[in-house]
Formats: C-alpha cells, sequence, structure tokens
C-alpha cells in the first residue's frame, strides 16, 4: 500500500507522444495528430486565410491589419470553429499550447523589427501640438477605457489597464501606410497625426512593460520595472558601444555578411530571455534591443532579411492565436445586451476624437481638423492586438471582455479608410497652366523644382540656376527637394525646412547632408537677385520616389523640373553608375511629369571650378528642341553668358534615307513617353519659334545662331566633337518621336535612352574638357484625334496664334546670323 502511494504522489513530466510520423498514414487513422504536421498545417491555414480576406477587402482599400484580424476571426469558433469536426481536425484543444508559444516567439522578432524602424530623432523634432494631442489621447482614452470595462461583471480589477492602453495605442506603421495610400502623408493633418502617433507608439512599449509586470510579478511589481531599467541601460551603454566596434571592424561599402546578420539574431534571443527573467516579456527586451542598433545601413540589412519572413510567416500564428480566442457568441453573456455592446463599441471609438477636439480649445486648431486627426488616431494595429492578447493570457480579461474590444478594434480600424477618402485632399484651385518654360512669360516667375540626391549635386544645379537668369522682373522660385531613400527605422515623410534655423546638436548623415543642401541653397537666394528658395526633404523608397517628386510639382505649379543624371564623373573622365534605381526614378519621372523635365549631367565641370558661361544649343526640331531653346534664350539674357545655337539640317541626299525610314521609326520606342509627331505641324511650329527667336535677338552682339547641313550621322558626330573644349554647357532636347537621319543610327545604339540620341553622345563619347549636359523634355499632353492617331497637344499652338513670319536668305551687314554648309562655305541671314 506504501509503495501504491510513494507511486502516485511522484512527479511526471509529460510530453506529446509523437513529434511527428515515421510510417506516415500507414501509422494511424489521423496523420495530423502529431504536433509538427498539426502545427504547419494550422501556420498554412492562418496564412491562407489572411491572403485571401486582403485580395477580398482590396477594393475597400482595407489596411492588411483588417484582414489578418478577420482571417484569425473566421478560423476560430465565430466562424469556421463554429464546426466541431473542423475545429477537432485542424485545431484540437491539445496543439494549442504549441501554437500559442509559436505566436509569441513571432511577436520577439516583430518587437525587434519595430525598433529597428522606430525614429527617436523623429519623437525629438515632434511639435508642441503633435505631443499636446499625444498626452490628451492618452489621459482621456485610458480613462473612459477603464471605466467602461466596469460596466461588465465577473472582471478582475487589472483588466481595465489592458483595455484603456487599447483604446490609447494608434497603429503607426498602418496609419503611416494608409496616409501614404490616400495622398495625405504631405497634408498638415497628417503630418499631425502621423507625429502623434509616432509618440504614442514609443510610449505603448513603457505602458506594455508595465502591464506585464503589473500581472505577472503581482506584489514585486517595482523589482521587475527596476530590473528592466537597469537592463535598459546595460544595453545602451554596453551592448550599444560593443555593436559600433563590431560595425567599424566591418569594410565600408561592402554590406553586411551573414556572419552579423547571425550575431544580431542571437543577440535578439539573449535580449529577450534577459527581460523575461526580469519579470516582463522577451518581446521588450527585443524591442529594445532594436532600439540601439547604431547603424542604419545594417538596420536596413536586417529589415530586409526578415521582415518578409517575421511579417508574413509567423505573424499569421498570433493572428490565428487571437481569432481562436474570439468569440462572439459569449458577448451578450452575463446578462448584457447588444444594446450595450453597441453603446460601448461606440464610445471607444469616440475617445480619440474627443480627446482633439478638447485639444483644439488650447491650440488655435479648427474643429474640423481636430476631428478629422481624432478618426485618424482611431488606427489600431498590432500592438492593440498585443495588448489584449497579454491580458486574456494573463486572466486579466475575459473571452467576454477579450471579444468585445477585439470587435472595437476591427471597427475603429475598418471605419479610418472611408472616412479619409471623404477627407483626401482636394485639387489646388487654381490653374496650372504655366506647364513649360516655352509658354511662361517673361515677366512671371518661373517655378523650378530641383531634386537633388546629395551634395555632389548641389553646385552643378545652383550653377544651372544662376544662368537662369533671375531678376526682379523675371524672378524665379525655386523648390530645392532632397531626396533621401527610405531605410532603417525611418519612416516616408515631406519635411519643409525653413531657412537659416539652426539644426539638431548631433545630426546624423543625412540630418548633416541636408543642413549643408540648405546652407547652400540659402546662400544661393542671398547673392543672386529675383530668387525665393525652398529647401524640402522627401524621405521614401526608390520605387515610390518618382511619384513624390511629380505630386511636389504639381502641388507647387512648377514648369520645370531638374533630375541629376545617375552616372557621375570620374577622375580619369569616365561615367561611372552612383546608383542604378536613380535612373528608374528619371524615367518614371518622365514618363509621368506634370511640367518640363531636364535631366542635368556633369561631365567635371563642377569640380575644376567652371561655371557655365559659353553655352551651346543643338537644335535639330520637335518640342523637346523647342523648350531646350526657350530655356536656352532666358539664359542669354543674363550678362555674362553667351549663347550660340546651332541648328543640325540634313542635306538633300539624306532626304531619302528619311522617307524609307518614317514607317520603321514613326516612333521613339525606348524613350519613357512614346509620342507621334506630325511632321508638317512640327515644321511650322519650329520655323515659327526660330523666326521670332532670331528677330528677337538679332543685335544681341552674345547670341549668335548658325544652320550646319549634315548629310548623316557620322557628320553629327563630327561636328559635335568638334566643339570639345569650346562651351561650359550643351542644351539639347531629347527628340522624343522626331525622326532625323542625322540622329538614325545613334539611336540604335543609345546607352541611356533616356537622354535621346544627342544627348547619349555628349554623355557616353570621349571628350578632353569639363562641361555640363541638360538634356530637356517638354511637357506633352497627349490627345487622340478621330483618326486614331496621337499627337502632342501640349506644343501645339492653334492656327489663329502663329504669326506667319517671312525669312529669306540675304546678305547682311552683321553676321550674327550664320548657315553654313559641310563644306564650310557660309551665307549669311539677316
Amino acid at each position: 500500500m506504501d509503495a501504491s502511494i510513494d507511486v502516485l504522489n511522484r512527479t511526471i513530466l509529460c510530453h506529446a507522444e509523437t513529434i511527428y510520423r515515421k510510417n506516415g498514414v500507414w501509422e494511424g487513422p489521423n496523420p495530423l495528430n502529431p504536433i509538427l504536421p498539426a502545427f504547419i498545417l494550422q501556420l498554412t491555414i492562418g496564412i491562407l486565410a489572411t491572403r485571401f480576406l486582403l485580395v477580398v477587402l482590396r477594393p475597400f482599400n482595407q489596411p492588411p491589419f483588417v484582414a489578418e484580424i478577420l482571417g484569425g476571426i473566421i478560423l476560430g469558433p465565430s466562424g469556421l470553429g463554429r464546426s466541431k469536426e473542423f475545429q477537432k481536425l485542424f485545431f484540437p484543444t491539445y496543439s494549442f499550447p504549441v501554437l500559442e508559444p509559436m505566436a509569441h516567439f513571432a511577436l520577439v522578432y516583430y518587437a525587434f523589427l519595430m525598433g529597428l524602424e522606430m525614429d527617436l530623432r523623429a519623437i525629438m523634432r515632434t511639435g508642441s501640438k503633435a505631443r499636446n494631442i499625444f498626452v490628451a489621447g492618452f489621459v482621456i482614452p485610458f480613462g473612459l477605457g477603464c471605466g467602461l470595462f466596469f460596466i461588465f461583471p465577473q472582471h478582475e480589477a487589472k483588466g481595465s489597464f489592458f483595455w484603456g492602453t487599447c483604446l490609447t495605442v494608434t497603429g503607426f506603421s498602418v496609419l503611416s501606410r494608409l496616409l501614404e495610400k490616400q495622398k495625405m502623408l504631405h497634408t498638415e493633418t497628417g503630418k499631425t497625426a502621423l507625429s502623434s502617433a509616432l509618440i504614442n507608439e514609443l510610449w505603448s512599449w513603457f505602458l506594455l512593460a508595465l502591464g506585464l509586470a503589473i500581472s505577472s510579478s503581482g506584489s514585486t511589481v517595482h523589482w521587475a520595472m527596476i530590473c528592466m531599467g537597469a537592463l535598459v541601460v546595460v544595453m545602451v551603454y554596453t551592448i550599444r558601444p560593443g555593436l559600433l566596434w563590431l560595425i567599424r571592424r566591418n569594410t565600408e561599402g561592402q554590406g553586411f555578411s551573414e556572419y552579423y546578420v547571425c550575431f544580431i539574431l542571437t543577440g535578439v534571443a539573449l535580449c529577450g530571455v534577459l527581460s523575461d527573467a526580469c519579470g516582463t516579456h522577451p518581446m521588450i527586451g527585443a524591442f529594445v534591443f532594436g532600439l540601439i542598433i547604431p547603424n542604419e545601413v545594417l538596420e536596413a540589412t536586417l529589415v530586409d532579411r526578415l521582415e518578409d519572413f517575421v511579417l508574413g510567416i509567423f505573424m499569421p500564428a498570433f493572428f490565428t492565436v487571437c481569432g481562436l480566442r474570439t468569440n462572439v457568441d459569449v458577448l451578450t453573456s452575463n446578462g448584457i445586451s447588444w444594446v450595450v455592446i453597441v453603446v460601448v463599441i461606440v464610445f471607444a471609438c469616440c475617445t480619440k476624437v474627443l480627446s482633439t477636439i478638447i485639444v483644439s480649445f488650447f491650440c488655435n486648431m479648427p474643429i474640423r481638423e481636430a476631428i478629422e486627426i481624432g478618426l485618424l488616431k482611431n488606427t489600431k494595429g498590432i500592438m492593440a492586438m498585443i495588448f489584449l492578447e497579454v491580458g486574456q493570457e494573463q486572466g486579466a480579461l475575459s473571452t467576454q471582455t477579450y471579444s468585445i474590444m477585439v470587435i472595437a478594434v476591427v471597427v475603429m480600424t475598418m471605419i479610418v479608410t472611408p472616412i479619409s477618402l471623404l477627407n483626401r485632399p482636394k485639387l489646388n484651385a487654381m490653374p496650372y497652366k504655366r506647364r513649360t518654360i516655352q509658354k511662361s512669360k517673361p515677366e512671371e516667375e518661373l517655378r523650378i523644382l530641383a531634386c537633388v540626391h546629395g551634395m555632389r549635386n548641389v553646385h552643378s544645379v545652383i550653377n544651372l540656376l544662376e544662368v537662369s537668369n533671375s531678376n526682379h522682373r523675371s524672378p524665379i522660385s525655386v523648390f530645392a527637394l532632397h531626396l533621401v531613400e527610405l531605410i532603417g527605422r525611418a519612416s516616408a515623410a515631406l519635411v519643409v525646412h525653413s531657412a537659416r534655423k539652426a539644426g539638431p546638436r548631433n545630426p546624423s548623415y543625412a540630418e548633416a547632408q541636408t543642413e549643408h543642401i540648405i546652407s547652400a541653397f540659402d546662400n544661393y537666394e542671398l547673392r543672386c537677385d529675383g530668387v525665393i528658395v525652398q529647401v524640402l526633404t522627401a524621405r521614401s523608397a526608390y520605387n515610390t520616389m518618382d511619384e513624390d517628386i511629380c505630386s511636389i510639382a504639381k502641388d507647387k505649379r512648377t514648369s520645370f523640373i531638374i533630375l541629376p543624371f545617375h552616372k557621375q564623373h570620374t577622375i580619369d573622365g569616365e561615367m561611372e553608375d552612383i546608383n542604378p534605381a536613380i535612373r528608374s526614378v528619371n524615367e518614371n519621372v518622365m514618363a509621368n511629369a506634370p511640367c518640363s523635365v531636364g535631366i542635368l549631367i556633369d561631365r567635371g565641370l563642377t569640380e575644376s571650378g567652371g561655371f557655365p558661361r559659353r553655352i551651346m544649343m543643338l537644335y535639330m526640331g520637335g518640342p523637346d528642341d523647342r523648350e531646350a531653346l526657350a530655356y536656352a534664350w532666358r539664359m542669354s539674357e543674363h550678362e555674362d553668358i553667351d549663347l550660340n545655337v546651332v541648328r543640325l539640317i540634313p542635306g538633300k541626299d539624306s532626304y531619302q534615307a528619311k522617307a524609307s525610314q518614317m514607317d520603321l521609326m514613326s516612333t521613339t520606342t525606348n524613350a519613357a513617353v512614346t509620342v507621334n509627331i506630325d511632321d508638317e505641324r512640327e515644321k511650322v511650329l519650329d520655323d515659327d519659334f526660330l523666326n521670332k527667336f532670331k528677330i528677337a535677338t538679332v543685335n544681341d552682339k552674345s547670341i549668335s545662331y548658325i544652320e550646319e547641313v549634315l548629310s548623316d550621322e557620322e557628320e553629327t558626330v563630327r561636328t559635335i566633337k568638334s566643339m570639345d573644349g569650346h562651351y561650359d554647357l550643351y542644351i539639347v532636347g531629347k527628340g522624343r518621336g522626331m525622326v532625323s537621319p542625322l540622329t538614325a543610327g545613334l539611336a540604335d545604339w543609345c546607352d541611356c535612352p533616356e537622354l535621346g540620341a544627342i544627348g547619349d553622345l555628349l554623355v557616353t563619347s570621349e571628350f578632353s574638357s569639363a562641361f555640363s549636359v541638360l538634356v530637356v523634355q517638354q511637357y506633352v499632353k497627349i490627345s487622340e484625334s478621330k483618326d486614331g492617331s496621337v499627337r502632342s497637344g501640349g506644343s501645339v499652338i492653334p492656327r489663329e496664334e502663329i504669326e506667319p513670319v517671312e525669312w529669306q536668305a540675304s546678305v547682311s551687314e552683321t553676321d550674327e546670323f550664320g548657315s553654313f554648309k559641310s563644306d564650310g562655305e557660309r551665307e549669311h541671314f539677316n
């Protein structure tokens, strides 16, 4: 008997009978009984459910977070889980102790990613209005959330903490993507809501650590928080310097190998274990570890390696667990009616709006703007679900209170999208007419968007702006746009800088670059008359950078966009790639720009300290060349500029070759924008514009006009190369849609088709001198005629607006305008 009692009193370690089947389906009737096949199938079902709902909700512009939560709910007892067969087959009770730890494991590395992507510098720079909205958006929703919780019976008092904190949370990443998709990221409302959400995100992690300590540690909560604070100090002052030392050992420019990535991921696990030992949760340590990673390039590498795997593979396990815990059938249990449930959800949706309305009385904010910001801050994210999951797992929330708040989170996030659609920024009411330099009037302001990727582009762009002849009669407004690649923990944003304002004390590399750019353009504004400069910074990924450029150009109603070339001049005279992604940005801008565009190529002129005083404009005809001539014409009014215009004309022998090529090359197939050109109409427009130019400049000694008759592309190459050393700046049109025997062979061998045949020749050929090249593309409104052909409507001038000017060859006393044939014989024109 005593022996039997001893046996019963022994502690026995229980474990699963099998992890996987050795003999497959032959071993038993249900191959899903082992743990591993069951977990893999559950994860697969969770991923498929999420992806299916993403496709279903895409027409409604709902954020992925909504699809992920609804996917989990559908798999739980509120959906397919109502079927006992489905639940027993795919989500049996014994598999939950495996699925839930994997969900929390996913949260650890998700927290690490959130730490990587959080920008503490941006939090320090937020304005007082965003801070006030954050404070009110925390205090009021937290108080109302705690009060609403006590409506329900059979509650744990500490559950009110998780209800209150869930209502205070705003999903920063979800809100950022929503604002970007709705084109509200650059609006005042969007920037204020996003800045407040960023502060809220950081504060939420502190509240999560506090909530975990309260629910887990009980009476020793103060020791848990003290230990966690000590761990944070150790990580900042010991682990971070160690990471800096390790990063400095890596050769600059070679990226980070698998050794560094594996080392960092091991550090994530170690910090998670230490934070769990302190009495919180492993994801708190992982978040802090991500926050202290000191290198932006390393951050970008880690995000690229981990983000898709963690968010796409691991996190569906977390959403599946959340859905399995949610049960809409128990919402009205314990004597609670549907009316009470609806009232609670409505109050939950109104807490953020109420808080921003109260703030508006103290910040002189319009009520409409306050309501819009409050509605945007209702956007929830994964952090809200983490609070609810922790509360349910710790026993602070019952299934009823947990399910009610999950439904409220989904409803609050779903209503943000349709409301944001109603409040999207309206199109600018002011007319946008001057989309080209050719159509701009001399006495009107010329608006230019000058894009730079760094200081290497600044001096060449400023040199071009200086020769653009700004004065009080014909001013220039320059919008200098610093394009910064979105990497690491930064978020997409547009920043408008104030001139002569002190920058941060300890700037990052990107901030230091911006300060130098602001200083350079500020000096340009001070030394030039009739110039107004506004510096902006656009932080975005390369694949969306062109959209930002076009959007800003349209918003500022610019007539011209200056883009830096994707290659730079080397010491040995070659042109080497800086970043291939810049080329894609330029091509996309040229394809979608709302105004004319110019690509600026510096072939060593800036490095030699030169200034473009001698300008050569090569004219062959077409809308792009007319735009280039219009810009060169404006430059010629500068007192220090000498302008030479050379018109390249095909000889009589080349017209037959041109006629035979028209059928094959009526369109430019390798251009960013493909248009068909009406040759006869374009010839009328070319002659009219050239006649006006020659009449207006006939007495200007600083301008010369020459017509050169050539036979083929070989003579074109020889003529252009003979100009080497005589000019500082070449201005050429891209030549879309124009077919000429002088460039037919060159177009087939273009390395950079976005520059056109002549521009590519000037950039890729060998020249001994230093100069710059500006390749111009005129804005063309594409219109389709009745016969189905495409015409370049943007450059077409109505017949009644064309003033016929008779221009005949004659002998003149002046030789300002000349035409010489390929044999050197020259005729003079008046």
